[in-house]
């Protein structure tokens, strides 16, 4: 679980919830069923048209991205090409056929499996890097999805408000109701802005960073294969690789280091 995005729907929830509570309000003012309707309702409809079926059948997929936790270990990745790469100076290249069963990363073992079969250097890095934009193109609609309904959901809350007004200038003739109405008929601008800054567009910008990570240990691996195809020292490579492990995940590692020190 993405301890992150709970916390963070908690405070932005609560923050606005609790500020409109401490004005004197009440929270049964804010659950319209009818402003819901025409703004989620709206906006789920106006996503479905803008994206083919296809893709919309990432969405579940898109849910678990924003509140699950992958943690990506790029150091024992480095370490595990950095091992391919002795192994490979000490035994050649041809003796990781008999390695690749026990790697766990299908894109590391395919990158492997072009090096044992003499591919040209060249066309390994063109494969890869091939790979790793079609992994990229297809799971960015994931976000672009989420981008997409944080989008539209104002604009529907805007025609919701709209639709409201509408109703309330239709009973003019008794003033005495129009405050209360007008209210009403503004509580769907608020969930279309709402939902668009706390829900949408942040579950966005979630997955996109996750997409990045993935993307980011995918380059690294890609850097490794061919390192191990030039024969190069594996010493090198594991400075060259250490290069693209983020700052935290490498300060991460230095803690955990600390800490079995004094052990």
């Amino acid at each position: 679980m993405d301890i992150a995005t709970l916390i963070g729907l908690l405070i932005g929830l609560g923050g606005l919830i609790g500020g409109f509570v401490l004005e004197g309000g009440h929270v049964g003012m804010l659950l319209i069923h009818t402003a819901a309707m025409i703004v989620f309702g709206g906006t789920i409809g106006a996503v479905v048209i803008s994206f083919p079926l296809d893709e919309l059948k990432k969405v579940p997929s898109a849910f678990a991205m924003v509140f699950s936790q992958k943690r990506i270990d790029y150091i024992s990745v480095v370490e595990e090409l950095v091992g391919v790469a002795d192994r490979a100076r000490r035994e050649g290249i041809l003796s990781l056929e008999n390695y690749l069963p026990e790697i766990e990363n299908p894109f590391m073992a395919r990158g492997l499996q072009l090096v044992i079969d003499g591919t040209d250097p060249d066309l390994t890095r063109n494969m890869l890097e091939m790979e790793i934009e079609a992994f990229e193109s297809e799971e960015s609609v994931k976000s672009e999805i989420f981008t997409a309904a944080g989008g539209y959901a104002p604009t529907m809350g805007i025609i919701g408000t709209v639709m409201g007004l509408v109703h309330v200038l239709s009973n003019i003739s008794e003033p005495d109701k129009l405050g209360g109405a007008i209210a009403l008929a503004f509580i769907a601008t608020l969930y279309g802005v709402s939902s668009a800054n706390v829900l949408w567009l942040p579950f966005g910008t979630k997955v996109r960073m996750k997409i990045e990570k993935e993307v980011r240990l995918m380059e690294l691996i890609t850097e490794g294969i061919l390192s191990v195809q030039a024969g190069e020292n594996p010493r090198i490579i594991r400075e060259k690789l250490f290069t693209f492990i983020p700052p935290e995940a490498k300060m991460e590692r230095q803690a955990e280091a600390g800490r079995e020190v004094r052990m």
